[in-house]
C-alpha cells in the first residue's frame, strides 16, 4: 500500500510546481499584485497592528529572503509570492508610523499662523489654503499639527495668498472628520498620510504675518502661481483656468459649473495632471528632440539619438512634475513614464506589462497608501488594459494593412473604449456615476488634447523668452475651447449621467483580482478569473443600502422610502446629506430629498424617534416611553433614561455616524468607528513601545435588558435579534 500511495502524494505536491512552471516568463508580473495584496490586508485590519507584529514580519521576511539562496528553483516563486505579501503588509505599517504627526483632538477657535504651501478650492467653491509651520495659541510644538487646511469665507481683500507667504488669521479648526456613514470614504486616513492634523475655516480677514519664504522648493510653487496667473490673464475665463489646471495643477480658477460639465462628459480626467498629460508631454519632447538631432549632419551615425531624446524627455517630465506641485497623480504618472524612458535608455521594450508592473511596484513601495485611492486604481486599470489589448492587436496584425489615417482613428476609438471600460467600475464605485456618453466625448476631445493643446503648450514655453508665446497660446486656447464645448454639449444630453449605488467593500478587490488573472495568467485556466469578476458584480447588484442613517452630530437623519432617501431637514449637515444621496445612487439634492414624504424611522421591530428644537429634553423623556431608540443632537447631561436607548452627542462622539438595516426580522446596527477600526488615523492616542496600548473607548449606555452594546471600536456590527416590551 505504501508503494501505491506515495506516488499519489508526490503527484499532488507537484501540482502547484507544475502550475508555476507553466507561468515561466510571467511570474514577475504577479509581484506587484502580491505586494499590493499585502498592502490591502494591512488597510483591511480592524485593529492597528502592533510594532511587535511589524518587526516580527520584518524578521520573517529576512529569513525568507535568506532561504531563497537554497530554495529549489521550482519552489522559489511560491516563496517569493509569500515574501511579497509580507513585505507589502510591513511597508504599509512602516509608512503609517513614519508619517505620524500630531492630530487635533478637539474643536479650536483662536489665532492660527502658518506658511502657505498649497492653494485650491473646497467643494463649496471657497478658496482653501494648506499651511505648514503652524502656530496655535497655547499649543506646544509637540502637540501642534504639522499641517492645517483652512477655507476662506467672507471678504478677503487684504492679502493675495501665494506659496511661501506666512499668514495670520482667526479660525475655527477641528480634527479631520470621520466617515459620514459606516464603511464610507475615510477622510481621516487620507489626512493622516497627508500629515493634515486639522481642517477648518475663517470668516475674518487673513493678514500677512511675514514675507515670502525663499526656500527653493517654494520658489517652484511661486513659479507655478505666476505661470497660472499669466495663463489666466492671456486666456481669460474658463479657457485660462483650464490651461492653468493642465500646466500647473492649479484648479482654483475652474468654476463648479465647468467641473460638473467635465464630470458629466467623463472628461474630468483632462484636468488632473496624470498619465495622459505626462505621456503627451514627454512623448512630444521625445519625438521633437529626436527629429532635431537627426537634422544635424552625421549625428545619426555617431550619437545614440534615441537615448538622448529619452534623457531629454525624462528631464522635461521631471520639470513638469515640479511645476505641478508634486501632485500625487503627477508623481504616479512620472514614475510610469520614467520606467518606460529608462527602458529606452537600457534598450528594453518601453511599453509592456513588465514596465507597468515595475511602475506599480515602485509606487506601492514608496507610497503604499495610494492603493485604496481611485486615482491609482483608475490609472493602472486603464494602463494595464491598454497594454494588454494593444499587445493582442499587434500580435494578430489586426491593423497592419489599414491606411495610416484609418489606423489612427481606430486607435483613438479603441483606446478610449478600452480605457473607459477598464475604469468604469472604479469610477462608479468611488464617484457613484457613469457618464453614458463618455466614449463620444473622449473620442472627440482627447485627440485635440494630444494633437493641439499639449504641443502648443510646449511651443509657448519655448517662445516665451522671445515674447512670442501669445501665438502658441492662441492655438492652445482654440483647442481648450473645443474641449469645453464638447463637455458642455455632451453633459447636457438626456441620460448623460447614470447614478450608481455604492458597492460593498469586497466588490472592487474581487473584480480587480479576477481581471488581473485573466490578463496575466497563461494557459487554459485563464478564464477562471471571470468568476471573481462575476461574483463582484453580483455582490454589487444585490447590495442593499441601510434603511436609516444618522449623522455624527445627530442633526440629520435619512430614512429610505419608496421615493428614495428622505432627509429630516433641507439645510445643514450638507456634506453628509450629499454623500448619503450619492452612495444611494440618487440625485445629490438635499432640499429635494427633504421634501420627500418621511416614513416612520422604525427599522424592523425597533422603534426609532428623533427629537430636536426647543424643549427637546422634555419631549425626549416623553417619547422614550414609546420608542426603543431616541436620537437627539444635544449633549444629555442628566441621568440617562432607562426606558430607551438615548443617542446623544456624547454617544455619537464615540461611535461616529450610525446605520441601521433590517433583514429577516433582525436589525443590524453599524457604527462608523466600528467599520473603520482602531487605527492611528482615527485614534491619535495609539502610542506605546509596542503598539496599541491606548484605552479602547466604548459607548455602553444601552440598557442591559435590551442586550445592546454599541461599541465605538467593535470589530463588526451589533445585531438586535428582538426588541420589545
Amino acid at each position: 500500500m505504501r508503494a501505491l500511495t506515495r506516488p499519489s502524494h508526490t503527484r499532488l505536491a507537484q501540482i502547484p510546481l507544475d502550475i508555476v512552471d507553466g507561468q515561466h516568463g510571467r511570474l514577475f508580473l504577479w509581484l506587484p499584485v502580491c505586494f499590493g495584496t499585502g498592502v490591502g490586508l494591512f488597510f483591511a485590519q480592524s485593529l492597528e497592528p502592533s510594532r511587535m507584529v511589524l518587526w516580527t514580519l520584518a524578521g520573517l521576511s529576512l529569513l525568507a529572503a535568506l532561504a531563497l539562496i537554497r530554495t529549489p528553483p521550482r519552489v522559489a516563486p511560491l516563496l517569493v509570492a509569500a515574501l511579497a505579501v509580507t513585505l507589502g503588509f510591513f511597508s504599509a505599517g512602516l509608512r503609517t508610523q513614519l508619517v505620524a504627526e500630531p492630530v487635533l483632538t478637539f474643536r479650536y477657535y483662536g489665532p492660527v499662523e502658518g506658511r502657505v504651501i498649497k492653494i485650491d478650492r473646497s467643494a463649496s467653491d471657497a478658496l482653501r489654503l494648506t499651511l505648514d509651520q503652524v502656530t496655535l495659541r497655547d499649543f506646544s510644538p509637540s502637540r501642534t499639527p504639522a499641517r492645517v487646511r483652512v477655507s476662506l469665507h467672507g471678504s478677503q481683500d487684504f492679502v493675495t495668498p501665494e506659496p511661501g507667504l506666512r499668514l495670520s488669521m482667526t479660525a475655527h479648526l477641528s480634527p479631520p472628520p470621520g466617515p459620514t456613514e459606516p464603511g464610507g470614504f475615510d477622510f481621516q486616513r487620507m489626512a493622516w498620510f497627508d500629515r493634515l492634523g486639522a481642517v477648518g475655516y475663517t470668516r475674518t480677514p487673513v493678514l500677512r504675518a511675514a514675507e515670502v519664504d525663499p526656500t527653493p522648493l517654494l520658489w517652484v510653487h511661486r513659479l507655478r502661481q505666476t505661470l497660472s496667473q499669466a495663463l489666466q490673464t492671456q486666456l481669460p475665463g474658463e479657457t485660462g483656468a483650464f490651461a492653468a489646471a493642465i500646466l500647473t495643477g492649479d484648479r482654483s480658477g475652474i468654476s463648479q459649473e465647468t467641473a460638473e460639465h467635465l464630470r458629466g462628459a467623463n472628461l474630468s480626467h483632462l484636468l488632473a495632471i496624470s498619465g495622459l498629460h505626462m505621456g503627451l508631454l514627454t512623448g512630444a519632447v521625445f519625438f521633437a528632440l529626436r527629429l532635431m538631432l537627426a537634422m544635424i549632419p552625421g549625428a545619426a551615425l555617431k550619437w545614440p539619438l534615441k537615448k538622448l531624446a529619452a534623457g531629454g524627455a525624462l528631464a522635461a517630465g521631471a520639470f513638469y512634475l515640479a511645476l505641478s506641485g508634486f501632485n500625487v497623480a503627477t508623481e504616479r504618472a512620472f514614475v510610469m513614464v520614467s520606467v518606460m524612458l529608462v527602458a529606452v535608455l537600457l534598450d528594453r521594450q518601453a511599453i509592456s506589462l513588465r514596465a507597468v508592473a515595475i511602475a506599480a511596484l515602485i509606487l506601492l513601495v514608496l507610497q503604499p497608501e495610494v492603493l485604496p485611492e481611485p486615482g491609482f486604481q483608475m490609472s493602472f486599470a486603464a494602463t494595464t488594459a491598454l497594454v494588454a489589448v494593444f499587445t493582442i492587436v499587434r500580435r494578430m496584425h489586426l491593423m497592419g494593412r489599414w491606411p495610416n489615417w484609418l489606423r489612427g482613428i481606430a486607435t483613438v476609438i479603441l483606446s478610449s473604449a478600452v480605457a473607459g471600460i477598464a475604469t468604469a467600475p472604479v469610477a462608479a464605485a468611488h464617484f457613484n456615476r457613469i457618464a453614458d456618453f463618455g466614449l463620444i466625448a473622449n473620442v472627440t476631445a482627447v485627440p485635440i488634447m494630444g494633437a493641439l493643446v499639449m504641443p502648443a503648450a510646449i511651443v509657448a514655453v519655448l517662445l516665451t523668452p522671445l515674447g512670442l508665446q501669445g501665438i502658441a497660446l492662441s492655438v492652445m486656447g482654440l483647442g481648450i475651447r473645443w474641449i469645453l464645448f464638447v463637455a458642455e454639449t455632451v453633459s447636457s444630453w438626456d441620460g448623460a449621467v447614470s447614478r450608481i449605488v455604492s458597492p460593498p467593500p469586497a466588490t472592487l478587490p474581487l473584480i480587480a483580482l479576477g481581471a488581473l488573472f485573466v490578463i496575466l495568467w497563461r494557459g487554459r485556466w485563464q478564464n477562471l478569473g471571470l468568476f471573481p469578476v462575476f461574483a463582484g458584480f453580483l455582490l454589487w447588484a444585490t447590495h442593499e443600502r441601510p434603511a436609516l442613517l444618522i449623522s455624527d452630530d445627530g442633526a440629520l437623519v435619512g430614512r429610505m422610502s419608496a421615493e428614495g432617501r428622505a432627509l429630516s431637514k433641507p439645510k445643514g449637515a450638507g456634506f453628509a446629506a450629499t454623500v448619503w444621496l450619492e452612495n444611494d445612487g440618487d440625485v445629490p439634492d438635499q432640499a429635494m430629498a427633504a421634501a420627500r414624504h418621511m416614513p416612520p424611522l422604525d427599522v424592523g421591530p425597533l422603534r426609532v424617534a428623533q427629537v430636536t428644537g426647543r424643549g427637546w429634553q422634555d419631549v425626549a423623556r416623553e417619547v422614550c416611553g414609546t420608542a426603543d431608540v431616541v436620537i437627539v443632537n444635544k449633549l444629555w447631561e442628566e441621568e440617562m433614561p432607562k426606558d430607551c436607548l438615548l443617542i446623544d452627542l456624547g454617544f455619537l462622539r464615540q461611535s461616529g455616524a450610525l446605520a441601521l438595516s433590517e433583514a429577516g426580522g433582525e436589525v443590524r446596527l453599524r457604527t462608523a468607528y466600528a467599520a473603520s477600526g482602531v487605527r492611528y488615523w482615527n485614534t491619535p492616542d495609539l502610542r506605546g513601545e509596542w503598539g496599541v496600548t491606548a484605552r479602547v473607548a466604548r459607548a455602553e449606555r444601552a440598557p442591559a435588558a435590551m442586550g445592546l452594546r454599541f461599541g465605538a471600536y467593535d470589530t463588526g456590527a451589533t445585531r438586535i435579534a428582538s426588541v420589545g416590551r
